[in-house]
C-alpha cells in the first residue's frame, strides 16, 4: 500500500504539487503521430520543473519509434494493437505496479477513462478535448473554439503542475543508426530537394493525384515524395512524368528515416497530417495544405514558418474533425479547388530565399 498517495490525497497541500523533483509521472497519448509529436513540449517542460523526476510515457506499440529516443523520458510503455482489450487490462496492472504520483492524460478517451476508474488514488491531469464544439464546428460551422493551439492546450493540462511552457517548439530524435546515408537517395537530390507528404491518415486530407501530378510538374527543384507504404502506387503515378526529378520514397524508409528526410529537405509541402508536425519540430519552412480539415482547429504547424492553403469561404468546410474515406458531397471541391500554381510559386520563392 502506498501510504504516501493516501496521505497526500486526504490531506492535499494547497490544491498543488509538493515541490519534490523525484515524482514519479506516467503520460498518456496512444496515437498518432502528429498527436504524439505535438506533446513534446510537455516532456521536456515536465523534466525541466522536475529534474529529477521518473518520466514514463504510454502509447501504442507501433508509435514507439517516435518516442523511443526522447532523452526526456526514463520509459516507453507499449500497448499492443492487436489485443488491445487483453493489453490494457495487462497495462492497468502494470500501471499499479508502478505506484506513480501523477498521471497525465493527453488522449482522454474511453481507455484512459478505465484506466482512471481502476487506478483512483493517483491523482489524473486530463486534457480537454473541446469534442462537443468540434461537433457543432463541422455539423453547423458555428466556430466555439478558442484561438488556441492544441500544444498550448496541452500545456495548460500541466499547468496545476507548476509545468510552463518554454517555447521551444516541438521536438523530434532520430537515432543514430536510422539516419539517412547519402546514397539512400539519388545523387540528383543530394545537393537540395522539396519534400512533399502525399499521404494522410484520411482521403479527404489528401490532394488528387491528378493535383499532385499538376505540382510536380509546375515545381523545378527535385521532389522526395514522403509516404507510408500505402501510399507507394500513388507515389508512383505522381512521379512517372519526371523519374529524375522526382524521386518515390513512400513506404521505403522507417518513420525515422522519412523523418530525417524531411529534416534536410530544403521545404516541406504537407497535408494536415504527422509528417507536418515532424518538419514543425525542425523548424522547418512548411506549406500546409488543408481539405476537409481547418487550421482553427489549432493544429497547424507549431512555432516554425508556414503558409496555408486552403479552399476559403467553401460552406461544407470543415466536414469532420478527422476525415472520410471520400467527400460526403461528391463534388471534393475543398482539394480539387486548390492552386497548384500558389504552391509552385510559393515553393520556388522559399527555396530562394
Amino acid at each position: 500500500m502506498n501510504f504516501k498517495k493516501i496521505y497526500n490525497k486526504i490531506w492535499p497541500v494547497n490544491n498543488s504539487v509538493q515541490e519534490n523533483s523525484s515524482l514519479k509521472f506516467l503520460i498518456i497519448r496512444f496515437s498518432s503521430i502528429g498527436d504524439i509529436v505535438l506533446t513534446t513540449p510537455v516532456i521536456r517542460c515536465l523534466r525541466k520543473k522536475y529534474p529529477d523526476s521518473t518520466i514514463h510515457y504510454l502509447t501504442k506499440k507501433k508509435f514507439a519509434d517516435i518516442l523511443q529516443s526522447n532523452p526526456y523520458l526514463d520509459k516507453v510503455i507499449l500497448l499492443d494493437d492487436d489485443s488491445i482489450a487483453t493489453g490494457l487490462k495487462k497495462t492497468i496492472e502494470d500501471i499499479e505496479r508502478e505506484e506513480y504520483d501523477h498521471i497525465i492524460d493527453l488522449h482522454h478517451n474511453l481507455r484512459t477513462l478505465r484506466i482512471k476508474n481502476a487506478i483512483r488514488e493517483v491523482p489524473f491531469h486530463s486534457f480537454h478535448k473541446l469534442n462537443i464544439k468540434k461537433w457543432v464546428y463541422t455539423n453547423f460551422k458555428i466556430n466555439l473554439l478558442p484561438h488556441k493551439h492544441i500544444v498550448d492546450r496541452y500545456m495548460a493540462t500541466v499547468e496545476k503542475l507548476g509545468v510552463i511552457n518554454d517555447g521551444l517548439g516541438l521536438e523530434y530524435f532520430i537515432p543514430e543508426n536510422e539516419q539517412v546515408k547519402k546514397d539512400d537517395i539519388p545523387f540528383s537530390h543530394s545537393h537540395g530537394y522539396v519534400a512533399i507528404a502525399i499521404g494522410a491518415a484520411h482521403n479527404t486530407k489528401k490532394l488528387p493525384i491528378e493535383k499532385l501530378q499538376e505540382l510536380v510538374a509546375k515545381i523545378k527543384y527535385p521532389i522526395i515524395l514522403l509516404g507510408g507504404k500505402e501510399d507507394f502506387m500513388n507515389g508512383e503515378k505522381v512521379a512517372e512524368s519526371d523519374t529524375v526529378k522526382i524521386y518515390n520514397a513512400c513506404g521505403k524508409f522507417s518513420l525515422n528515416e522519412s523523418a530525417d528526410i524531411v529534416r534536410n529537405a530544403k521545404l516541406i509541402i504537407s497535408h494536415d497530417t504527422g509528417l507536418m508536425h515532424i518538419a514543425a519540430a525542425f523548424k522547418k519552412n512548411i506549406l500546409s495544405v488543408w481539405g476537409n480539415t481547418v487550421p482553427s482547429f489549432g493544429m497547424t504547424p507549431y512555432q516554425t514558418m508556414y503558409e496555408v492553403f486552403q479552399v476559403n469561404k467553401l460552406w461544407c468546410r470543415p466536414c469532420s474533425k478527422t476525415g472520410f474515406d471520400k467527400c460526403p458531397l461528391g463534388h471534393f471541391k475543398c482539394m480539387k479547388n486548390q492552386s497548384m500554381d500558389a504552391i509552385a510559386e510559393t515553393t520556388h520563392s522559399l527555396v530562394k530565399k
